[in-house]
């Protein structure tokens, strides 16, 4: 162990920075601090870093009032670079890779330079333009048996708290609050991981708040599966989907729960997108408040309290089948509709929905759309379409593609070619008159409709 000159430790001894520590960098006090089995504390102040590796019986303590501020740009984490592409981001702020039992704690703040990585704004879309290469800001690859609890992030420029195939996860009371119009600021990514429970969050963010995710590794294939993973207790902002499985789906998942949670001031509340080929199954969604508002279409969503869609997105590889998804004990207001849309032959079946009650109300975009984004079309928008890749493309009449009229007019329940839905005490409470462009009916149920967004494929 290097000493650096300082005095010996006791196992679980409290270290100061800049009191024990006065020359050291902050990497070299974290590897100090973990080696020696004691916790290091952030005291109250500025503290600045670049690339940060978190080792192997780590415990940092943010202090209240401290405040870790990385630097501005791309450049300078270089050294933190990670397999799992994400918007052309490879690399972490904060980086744990291939390590255990490690403890993050505390009222401090990570102050991240998500300002800097706004490069103009889109009016017409209601997102900023973000700058092409921007890191995320605390990333944990490969890692087991974590604890995140008590302190805040604000500002990514990217996504915030990414784990990549760990497991035993701990994430209690963490604060995550960014630019509510910076698109790829998601909240909590759960890509591939395992036995992970998260409760007593707040985040509000531009991008999804929670998401689970199977990506694909440089390799090519699945890096793993999402499984037993517990939300609870966790109250969320989004203008884009608030609790959400997907789009990345490589993998499968099963056994997931988001219970008791506040999904306020979002586009949409919960959603579940099958495109890559993951099997998704055994979902429970219990005990939700939502308040869900129409956003720009530069958002994926029409204010819906609940999205479940399955397309093909890419040739040769069909979406993952979609099949015993429970909602129950759902309440608030929506300004779009439920819906559910199986475009691929994989299918959405044994879908439950129980004690819902919620009130349409009409809202000042009036768009009346279901949304099938991402589709094949995202992926790789031609050279001459306006757009951003993997998030909207116009089509030649400048519209949006992927935004859909509901046939007939925007019911309170859609449901197109799924098997199997069943519902009990259902409640929808819809303006009276009617807006233009509301369907008549609350549900429209469409069977047999022919694939229309999916990719044709040859398999």
């Amino acid at each position: 162990m290097r000493n650096h000159g300082k005095r010996p430790v006791k196992n679980n001894e409290i270290l100061f920075v800049k009191e024990h520590f006065p020359v050291a960098s902050l990497q070299e006090q974290l590897d100090y601090a973990a080696e020696a089995g004691c916790v290091l504390e952030l005291p109250p102040g500025i503290h600045s870093c670049a690339a940060l590796k978190l080792p192997s019986g780590l415990h940092l303590h943010l202090a209240a009032g401290a405040v870790l501020r990385p630097v501005d740009g791309y450049a300078p984490y270089e050294t933190n670079r990670i397999d799992v592409i994400a918007e052309k981001s490879d690399r972490a702020i904060i980086l744990a890779k291939n390590e255990k039992n490690i403890r993050i704690s505390g009222d401090g703040l990570v102050d991240a330079p998500g300002a800097e990585a706004i490069i103009g704004r889109l009016d017409d879309m209601g997102t900023h333009i973000p700058a092409e290469y921007r890191p995320r800001v605390l990333v944990f690859d490969g890692c087991e048996n974590i604890r995140l609890e008590g302190f805040s992030i604000r500002q990514s420029p990217m996504w915030t708290i990414h784990l990549i195939g760990c497991r035993n996860v701990e994430i209690d009371g963490v604060r995550v609050t960014n630019d509510t119009e910076m698109p790829n600021t998601d909240g909590i990514v759960i890509d591939a991981c395992e036995d992970v429970a998260i409760r007593n969050c707040h985040i509000t963010t531009a991008d999804d708040g929670i998401v689970l995710k199977t990506s694909m590794g440089p390799d090519g294939k699945t890096i793993g599966h999402c499984r037993n993973i517990l939300v609870e207790n966790t109250y969320i902002e989004s203008n884009s989907c608030a609790l959400k499985i997907g789009t990345e789906s490589h993998g499968d998942f099963e056994n997931i729960r988001f219970s008791r949670c506040r999904l306020m001031n979002s586009n949409r509340g919960m959603g579940i997108f099958s495109r890559d080929g993951g099997w998704i199954a055994n979902i429970l969604f219990d005990t939700i408040e939502v308040e869900c508002f129409q956003t720009p279409d530069g958002f994926w969503g029409s204010g819906e309290a609940i999205t479940v869609n399955c397309l093909d997105r890419r040739p040769g590889k069909i979406a993952g089948i979609v099949e015993n998804i429970r909602f129950r004990n759902i309440s608030g207001t929506m300004e779009g509709a439920i819906n559910f849309v199986a475009d691929s032959k994989a299918g959405i079946r044994n879908v439950d929905l129980s004690n819902i009650t919620l009130k349409q109300v009409d809202g000042p975009l009036k768009g009346r759309t279901y949304d099938v984004r991402p589709t094949h079309f995202d992926l790789a928008p031609s050279p001459d379409a306006a757009g951003r890749a993997n998030a909207w493309v116009k089509d030649a009449d400048g519209k949006v593609i992927g935004l859909v009229p509901y046939p007939g007019g925007m019911p309170a329940l859609f449901a197109l070619n799924v098997e199997n839905l069943t519902h009990d005490a259902i409640r929808f409470t819809r303006p009276d008159p009617l807006p233009e462009g509301f369907h008549p009916e609350s549900d429209v149920i469409v069977n047999a409709y022919p694939t229309t967004w999916s990719v044709e494929q040859n398999i």
